[in-house]
């Protein structure tokens, strides 16, 4: 008898112990909807495990509790965005978030006009919210120790893929982004720019305006021998992405006359020279073709009445009128037929 009970002793320890071993290290965690697990700054341990248990990534909390004692991980919570993947232990989930080893969030910013734009791009990928974002943004103080202005300070967005953690405070995203476009502004690019004339933020506000008037690779260059032109014989730009962004009306079709009377620095109608900062972010091909405009003569150009997306470019006004009158022409049929 006693050797029975003995056994049947024993083969439930086996049993117990197995059914502990396969909790720990078996296949036991449930990746969420998404796939990842956010632990948001000032998180407690006793959060991190309610929010598990909640989402049904784990299932047993005393073992979690048990296992997170002996990795020291309740005194250690680290925020971060966390990759959880179907079917992996609850020893190996623990290890994760005791290293502290989070998933990088690829930001990937193309055109951006405003600096609300950017802190809301900021706030849907990372754990910073917009408001927080929005104001280092309007903050001449916070964007001193980068050499920017509130005017400027979108000159530090090179339009990429970063890849950047998921709690990192905004001052040091935008630190790193800053960090990338100092790179981008090599020896060689600073003295073409130099060579204009120019600084290499003067450079990055031209840009953006090129990258509001068109997406004909093969004009952008030559549109910047307009623009360089034109500043040399002290010309306004007249250059009607800058009335869309000084009324922050970006879905203008059509630049009528009494949108011209708009008061803003960054109407170039009624102001000489580049406007304060830039009005988008332009691509690093669209710096690229500023920084390599080939000498013409040209003072003029208007879209093209074939409504292909390239322009015709005059050196005279009188030229330049030829080439208005057929667009407008073009564009008064176009829109006939639609009625």
């Amino acid at each position: 008898m006693v050797k029975k009970v003995f056994t049947f002793l024993f083969i439930a320890a086996l049993l117990i112990g197995a059914y502990i071993a396969w909790s720990v290290f078996g296949p036991t965690v449930k990746a969420p909807g998404d796939k990842f697990f956010y632990i948001h700054t000032g998180t407690s341990y006793q959060q991190v495990k309610e929010s598990l248990i909640k989402n049904k990534i784990i299932r047993n909390g005393y073992l979690f509790d048990q296992l997170s004692k002996k990795a020291g991980y309740q005194q250690n919570i680290r925020p971060g965005k966390y990759e959880i993947k179907n079917g992996s232990s609850l020893y190996n989930l623990v290890k994760m978030l005791r290293s502290g080893r989070q998933s990088p969030v690829r930001l990937v910013i193309n055109k951006l006009r405003t600096k609300e734009d950017l802190a809301q791009k900021i706030a849907n990928h990372f754990e910073v919210d917009s408001l927080s974002a929005i104001r280092f943004l309007l903050s001449n103080d916070s964007l001193k120790r980068f050499g920017l202005d509130t005017n400027t300070a979108m000159t530090a967005i090179i339009p990429n893929t970063y890849l950047l953690k998921w709690n990192t405070p905004f001052e040091k995203l935008f630190q790193r982004l800053d960090e990338e476009q100092e790179k981008f502004w090599t020896p060689e690019r600073r003295e073409k720019a130099r060579a204009e004339g120019l600084t290499p933020g003067e450079v990055y506000s031209m840009a953006s305006i090129i990258e509001e008037e068109t997406n004909d690779a093969g004009d952008k260059a030559k549109i910047a021998s307009v623009y360089l032109n034109r500043m040399r014989k002290g010309m306004r730009l007249e250059a009607d992405p800058t009335i869309k962004y000084a009324m922050r009306n970006f879905a203008l079709k059509r630049i009528l006359r009494g949108h011209l009377d708009v008061v803003s620095p960054y109407n170039t109608y009624r102001n000489t020279g580049l406007p304060p900062g830039p009005i988008c972010t332009p691509s690093a091909k669209t710096i690229d073709a500023v920084l390599n405009a080939p000498e013409t003569n040209y003072l003029f150009f208007v879209a093209s009445p074939s409504f292909d997306g390239s322009s015709n470019f005059a050196e005279t006004y009188s030229e330049h009128l030829i080439y208005a009158k057929a667009y407008q022409k073009a564009l008064d049929s176009l829109i006939l037929s639609r009625k």
